[in-house]
C-alpha cells in the first residue's frame, strides 16, 4: 500500500520543483525528503526521479504518480474537512498570511476575537505579498491568505480556490505639507506629472498597478524611492522626498508633515480572503473568514 506521507513528499517536489524547496514547504530537512522519495521508489518498484543538472526532475512514472498523489491528498483534505464539519468544533491549527497593511489592520482584532470565542484554535500567521499568499494556499502551505486587487486591475484567483470579500479600502495621495496641492479638497493623478513617486518594489502587484494607473492618466511616472512598508513611504513623504498612494487600511498613525488628499477618481483596493475549495466545510476556516469580515466591517 502506498504511504501517504511519501505521496505528500512527492506532491511537494512536483509543486515546488526542487528537493530544497519541497523540504522548506514541508518544514523538514532535504535529507528527509530524499529518504522519503527513495523509499517511495522502492515501494512502487520504479524510478520516480532522474538527475537534471544540479537537481532532479520527475520521470514519466514520477509525473504520473504525482498527479495521482495530488488527487489523493485532495480527497484526504475533503475527508478531514467533512470530519471537522461533523464534529462542529473550531479547533486545531490554522495557518494564515496577509500583506503587511492587512496584517497590521486586521489581524490583531480578528485574532483576538477568534482566541476569545475558540480557545482550542491555534493561529499561525505571517506577512506575505498577495501573489505569494495565493501560491501558499494553492501549495497547501497555508489555509487562508488575505490578498487584494485594485478597482481597475483585478488579480486572478486560480481554480480550486474560494474567496470572500473583507472590505473595500479607499486610497488617498500622501503629500508633504508644503506641496502646492496640499491644501486642495481633492486632486487628479494627472496633476502629478512633475512629482517623484515613492512606490513599492519592482514587480510587486501594487507597484505594477500604480504604474499602469498613472500611465492611463497620461503621466509617465518618475520613481524616486521604493519601500515595502507604508510607514517607510510616509516617512519619505514627510521628509519632502516625493508623494505616494496610501490606502486607509493599516496606515495610522500618519506622521506630522504629511497631508492626505482624496483623489477625484475615488481609488479603492478590494481586500479579500482566499482558501482551498476542498477545505470549505472546515468550521475553523469559516470562523476565521467571519472574524476577518467583522474586523473589516469595523473599519469601513
Amino acid at each position: 500500500m502506498l504511504n501517504l506521507e511519501r505521496l505528500r513528499t512527492l506532491d511537494a517536489l512536483a509543486r515546488h520543483g526542487s528537493v530544497s524547496a519541497a523540504a522548506a514547504g514541508l518544514h523538514i530537512t532535504t535529507s528527509a525528503v530524499s529518504q522519503q522519495l527513495a523509499k517511495l521508489e522502492r515501494e512502487v518498484g520504479q524510478r520516480l526521479l532522474a538527475k537534471h543538472g544540479r537537481g532532479v526532475r520527475l520521470t514519466d512514472a514520477g509525473r504520473l504518480l504525482a498527479e495521482h498523489a495530488a488527487r489523493i491528498l485532495s480527497q484526504v483534505e475533503l475527508a478531514q474537512s467533512d470530519l471537522e464539519a461533523r464534529r462542529g468544533q473550531v479547533a486545531g491549527e490554522l495557518r494564515i498570511s496577509a500583506f503587511p497593511t492587512a496584517a497590521r489592520g486586521l489581524f490583531p482584532v480578528a485574532f483576538a476575537e477568534l482566541r476569545k470565542a475558540h480557545p482550542g484554535l491555534r493561529l499561525r500567521s505571517c506577512e506575505l505579498e498577495p501573489e505569494n499568499g495565493v501560491a501558499g494556499v494553492v501549495r497547501g502551505d497555508l489555509d487562508l491568505a488575505v490578498v487584494l486587487d485594485w478597482y481597475n486591475k483585478p488579480m486572478p484567483v486560480p481554480d480550486g480556490l474560494v474567496k470572500a470579500p473583507v472590505l473595500d479600502d479607499p486610497a488617498e495621495v500622501a503629500l508633504p505639507a508644503g506641496h502646492p496641492l496640499a491644501g486642495r479638497d481633492e486632486v487628479d493623478l494627472g496633476e502629478f506629472a512633475g512629482d517623484e513617486w515613492i512606490t513599492w518594489g519592482e514587480g510587486e502587484f501594487c507597484h505594477e498597478w500604480l504604474m499602469f494607473t498613472l500611465r492611463s492618466r497620461g503621466v509617465e511616472p518618475i520613481v524616486g524611492h521604493r519601500a515595502a512598508e507604508t510607514h517607510t513611504q510616509l516617512a519619505l513623504v514627510a521628509a519632502g522626498l516625493g508623494v505616494c498612494i496610501v490606502p486607509l487600511l493599516g496606515r495610522d498613525p500618519v506622521p506630522g508633515g504629511v497631508v492626505m488628499v482624496p483623489l477625484k477618481q475615488r481609488v479603492r483596493r478590494h481586500v479579500y480572503v482566499v482558501w482551498r475549495a476542498d477545505a470549505d466545510r472546515r468550521p475553523s476556516i469559516r470562523a476565521a473568514v467571519e472574524a476577518l469580515k467583522s474586523a473589516g466591517a469595523a473599519l469601513s
